[in-house]
């Protein structure tokens, strides 16, 4: 965002006069816009009516008194341009286009025209529901509206009109600050509203839906910011499957892109990534309420074995940390529990004790001093409404944890069972005494846990920031290197390569003695991308008769497989002995998140386990090493049951240099795969290697 367009995005966002342009959705903004009780002026245009919901109108644009701070345009689509450009000309601060009919009809042409009849003005959409300010009460919507502030909360934007209008109607009493719903972001992008609302006061978390980024570098310095300014960003990605990557092309004219890519770019950049609408808004209610703790030891109490339990199963699932109580405070919290309690994290309390303050109170302290917690956690399922002569007791046990949790300086939270069992008094009242109000154990530990990745990410991040992402390039025609050539490269850069040569056919069983048997032999063709399924692979080739028949019916599967592929050049290898374990490892540019390192299970196993990571470059041999420490692969490299133990640092320092070389080639190597790295005790070697280079 430019200086200018900032200025008029701060004016379209905090109005002080707003113009609806349009008729019947314009009467809807106008209702919402006092509903949300925006005190500010408002006019009207429309050459038919003499007036939107009581606001007078005028025939035209021109015929306004004065440029508006914000306008809401909703008229044909063929009138947008003409219109912008004429709002441009009189100095509206910004627009929010509810109007459809552009990108995301595949009139790109028409969206372009849009742009650049914008001129400086901060506009929000095509194709969108548009703004609410809930800190202001300020609003540009175009659909009935719900939502409330303690004066905080979360900004949302989305890239979903009614998806923003359902999280506006929830009844899990999310803190709002802002809600954008971003359309097709022809000027202002999820990137921009994500750097602006970092430097919002009000705004203690932000909420992304993402269908897709228009521009990955400028998301990685805006999340990198509003992480600086301790500000979390929780991300729910969208159109990873690949009908729900279609429908996102044609609801919002917005690419899905790659997921694996997407992940990679939130763990470099601290966002949260949640995978459900539940998650999404109960992660940014913990946020906004409580912040983030600063460790993940969590100290859990209910007045139920089995909300114990289930607190303890997921927690064991996701790496929460119910620490256990400390031998040297075990008496003291026995002496403060009724006998029929077991002293244990999560703690059951028992019911003799419910709903008395100055006895819960003490114990709340006490065990939570016991497990050293960085966090915690209280199960209540409170009575339906007509059955609450019981409800004092729940909220004098909510109270003396609130006062508890407040005492030790640490994050607490009420989590509900089932998310309905949470009324809007409580979770209210919960609020107002620093709690957050959470609905649902799994969504509770899920955000709890969460939040402590994110403090240790922001912790790191602040500590060693990341090199700017480097820009991705338009894809261009490829050219793949043959395994001979391919591995000298690799070689020359210093990665080990199985011994071997280049030969003929004829000469193969002198190449084969200098090497030694067992050998591996291969045919070289740049037709022959996946040797395995053309049959231009044979291992373990013990002399030269086996030799010279693996030779006969290479050529013969060759030539079915594909006649232009069959060639007179193989590569005779020194077989390889059993590894550690195998890997592949993959180096690509993607026009859109540019250089990508990606680790897995490789060999055999590639497809099968489905057990790889994706780091975007440049990237630090820490962030190396954590991607291999993700891996189920990785149980391999220690040194499984017995096996012999990789030197983990040597592995991340051969995949470091190599990610170096790769950077350094990049304009003219597109992709080199290694599948599999076979990976030693003290030592890695590239097996199979393909490269593929950019042709010029």
């Amino acid at each position: 965002m430019t200086p200018k367009r900032r200025a008029n995005f701060e004016r379209l966002l905090k109005p002080r006069s707003i113009a609806f342009i349009g008729g019947r959705d314009a009467t809807i903004a106008v209702r919402e816009a006092r509903r949300r009780g925006f005190a500010g002026q408002m006019w009207a245009v429309n050459p038919r009516r003499t007036d939107l919901k009581g606001v007078p109108c005028v025939p035209c644009i021109a015929d306004l008194p004065e440029a508006p701070d914000a306008v809401y345009l909703a008229i044909p689509a063929g009138g947008i341009v003409a219109a912008l450009g004429e709002l441009a000309e009189m100095g509206v601060g910004g627009v929010v286009c509810f109007s459809a009919g552009f990108k995301e009809t595949g009139d790109a042409a028409a969206e372009q025209a849009l742009i650049e009849a914008t001129g400086d003005m901060a506009l929000i959409g095509p194709n969108c529901y548009g703004l609410i300010n809930y800190i202001d009460n300020a609003a540009l919507w175009s659909f009935e509206h719900g939502g409330w502030s303690p004066g905080y909360g979360a900004a949302i934007v989305t890239q979903s009109g009614m998806f923003s209008s359902d999280i506006t109607m929830s009844a899990r009493s999310l803190p709002l600050a802002y809600m954008v719903s971003a359309g097709n972001q022809a000027v202002l992008g999820l990137e921009d509203f994500l750097d602006a609302f970092a430097d919002d006061p009000a705004v203690r978390a932000i909420g992304l839906h993402i269908e897709g980024l228009q521009d990955i570098p400028a998301f990685e310095r805006a999340a990198l910011k509003a992480i600086e300014r301790g500000v979390a960003v929780v991300a729910l990605k969208t159109g990873s499957s690949s009908i729900g990557a279609a429908l996102t092309v044609s609801h919002t004219g917005s690419l899905s892109g790659s997921d694996a890519l997407y992940e990679a770019l939130f763990a470099r950049t601290g966002v949260i990534s949640v995978t459900s609408p539940a998650q999404f808004l109960e992660t940014l209610k913990y946020l906004c309420v409580v912040g983030a703790p600063k460790g993940p030891s969590v100290a859990g109490f209910t007045c139920s074995g089995g909300g114990a339990t289930m607190l303890a199963d997921h927690a064991e699932k996701i790496g929460l940390t119910f620490s256990a109580v400390r031998a040297t405070e075990h008496a003291a919290l026995v002496d403060l529990l009724p006998d029929i309690a077991t002293v244990s994290n999560p703690l059951d309390y028992t019911t003799p004790i419910w709903g008395q303050a100055e006895l819960t109170y003490p114990v709340f302290v006490k065990a939570m001093d016991a497990v050293g917690a960085e966090a915690a956690v209280l199960v209540q399922d409170y009575p339906a409404e007509g059955l609450d002569a019981s409800k004092i007791y729940y909220q004098n046990d909510a109270s003396a944890f609130a006062q508890a949790a407040c005492d030790r300086g640490i994050p607490a939270a009420i989590c509900a069972t089932l998310p309905e069992n949470l009324d809007k008094v409580t979770r209210r009242y919960l609020i107002s005494i620093g709690v957050a109000p959470m609905q649902g154990i799994h969504e509770t530990l899920n955000a709890m846990q969460s939040a402590s990745i994110w403090a240790a990410r922001r912790n790191r991040i602040l500590a060693t920031r990341p090199e700017p992402l480097i820009a991705g390039t338009p894809p261009g025609s490829l050219g793949m290197l043959t395994e001979d050539a391919g591995k000298a490269w690799l070689a020359e850069r210093g990665f080990t390569v199985p011994s071997g040569r280049t030969t003929t056919a004829q000469k193969a069983e002198v190449a084969a003695k200098k090497i030694g048997y067992p050998v591996a032999l291969k045919m070289m063709s740049t037709r022959l991308a996946h040797k395995s399924e053309a049959g231009a692979v044979a291992l373990g080739i013990a002399d030269g008769a086996a030799l010279k028949q693996a030779l006969d019916q290479m050529n013969t599967a060759v030539t079915a497989y594909d006649k232009q592929a069959v060639s007179d050049s193989y590569l005779i290898e020194a077989m390889s002995p059993t590894p550690v374990a195998e890997m592949i490892v993959t180096l690509r540019n993607d026009p859109q998140f540019g250089a990508a390192l990606v680790l897995g299970s490789g060999g055999v196993l590639t497809e099968l386990v489905g057990d790889a990571t994706t780091v975007l470059l440049p990237s630090t041999q820490d962030d190396i090493a954590s991607a291999l420490k993700s891996l189920k692969i990785f149980h391999l490299l220690e040194g499984f049951r017995g096996r012999p133990r990789a030197d983990i640092n040597k592995v991340v320092t051969v995949l470091n240099d190599l990610c170096d070389a790769f950077l350094q080639a990049r304009e003219k190597v597109s992709e080199i795969e290694i599948n599999p790295m076979f990976v030693y005790a003290d030592h890695v070697v590239a097996v199979d290697a393909l490269i593929h280079e950019n042709c010029t």
